[in-house]
This record gives C-alpha cells, structure tokens and sequence, in this order.
C-alpha cells in the first residue's frame, strides 16, 4: 500500500471529540464529491487536534485526483467538483469555520475561506417600468393607495397598489378575466441573485382577451369581408398551435 496517497481536510474550529456526526457525515460526502474516483477513494479516519479528515487514496487515482484537485483551485474544475467545493465552503460558513485540505507531504492543495468569505450584498430597491399579467385575487383598502393582488397562470403572487379610481374599474374584474397592468414596480436583488418584487404600482390596465381558440375564430369570421370562412384559415391556425404544443 505503499503507493497510496493520503489528503487532510483541516477544520479549524471543531475538534474530534465536538465535531457532530451528522456534521461529520455531510463532511464526508462533500469531500468525496470533491475529490472523485470515489471507488478508489476512502475515508482513512480522523486525526486529534482540529478535527482533521483523512482520506487515502490508492495509487492508480493518484495522478488523476490530483489533477482534478489542481483544476478546483485553479477554478476550472468539472462541474460537480466545484459544487462539491462550494458546498463544502458553505457548510464551513455555516459553522463559522475555514479549512484546507493538504497532500501528504504537508502541501497546502486548497483552501476554504468559510466564514472569511465576502457576505452576499442585498441590493435595491430599483424602480423599474413594466407591466404585469395575472387575475385580481384581493382588491381593497380605505387609504387612497387600494392594495392590489395579482395571480398569475404559474401561482406566483404579486403585491400592486393603485388609486381608488383604478380600484373601482378593476372591480367588475375580480377572480374573472386575466389583466394586464401598467406601471412602476420597486424590485429588490436578494442575496442569491433571483429578483423579488417589493411592489408595483399600477398606473392602467387592460383586459386580455382568453376565450377559447374556437371563439376568437368565430368572432374573426363573423368580422365583415374577413378571410376567415375559409377553411384552410381555420386549419393555418390549428396547425401553428399544434407546432407550439398548445391543445386546442
């Protein structure tokens, strides 16, 4: 066993005996991603001190291991290593810890910044002009900004607000047809990059029409010297919805 090769994965903040489990047992996993050929590749055991992670590796991985390893820290790794890195740095973050994982001759390999790491920013709000599509779920308020409640066809639910005027026409549509309003939304960027939208104030709307295909067609056909009694029409219209996947 002599041409195997041993990684130490240092964590600065638990010691054998304080280092949970479970703990240990996420650890490992993200460790084993990280490091691949895991049919070659296994947990040695755990060194006093700081609690240290020992892995062996058996010398035909050698090479190939260390090839992947030279990639993370070059930052080009293959895609599940450097999840395996990120995830293994968030885990560190979590318990307010950092870590390197060493090669056997004591060489520093790759170093996890955990808790050190820059804290994701938090940033806006922004105004932004745009418009929203969806079906008035809550419509209400004694203030002269009326609350507003947007659905839309996935589920997602939009805060709006808009004058007592707008309110009284948007009424008579209330769990009926979709809308589609008008306005300046305030959008925040959360930490992890996705877009939250804080409000939209809504300045005019619209109702879109969503009858059944068969009814546009015949409200079409019934429009004076339209070309849409013929049935090859009607059959164009078919199969472009067809090509798109939409029932009809």
């Amino acid at each position: 066993m002599s041409g195997n090769h041993e990684y130490r994965l240092r964590i600065d903040v638990f010691s054998v005996e304080s280092l949970p489990m479970s703990r240990l047992a996420e650890y490992m996993t993200e460790l084993a991603r990280l490091l691949g050929d895991q049919e070659r590749v296994h947990f040695a055991r755990l060194e006093a001190g700081s609690a240290v992670l020992v892995s062996r590796i058996e010398e035909p991985a050698v090479p190939k291991v260390g090839e992947r390893l030279q990639k993370i820290r070059d930052g080009n790794g293959p895609k599940d290593a450097m999840q395996a890195y990120k995830a293994l740095d968030t885990l560190l973050a979590k318990d307010n810890a950092v870590a390197t994982l060493t090669a056997e001759s004591g060489a520093e390999i790759i170093t996890f910044p955990g808790r050190t790491r820059p804290k994701p920013m938090r940033y806006g709000p922004f105004r932004e002009d745009g418009s929203l599509d969806g079906v008035v779920i809550r419509l209400g308020g004694r203030d002269e900004s009326i609350p507003v409640l947007l659905e839309d066809a996935e589920g997602a639910v939009f805060p709006c607000q808009t004058t007592v005027e707008l309110s009284k026409q948007l009424a008579p549509h209330y769990r009926g047809a979709t809308v589609r309003v008008y306005g300046s939304g305030k959008w925040v960027r959360e930490e992890d990059g996705s877009w939250t939208l804080q409000q939209f104030d809504i300045s005019r709307f619209e109702v879109i029409d969503d009858s059944p295909l068969m009814d546009v067609v015949t409200k079409l056909r019934a429009v004076e010297g339209s070309e849409w009694g013929k049935d090859a029409s009607l059959g164009d219209v078919l199969g472009l919805r067809r090509e798109e996947g939409t029932s009809h």
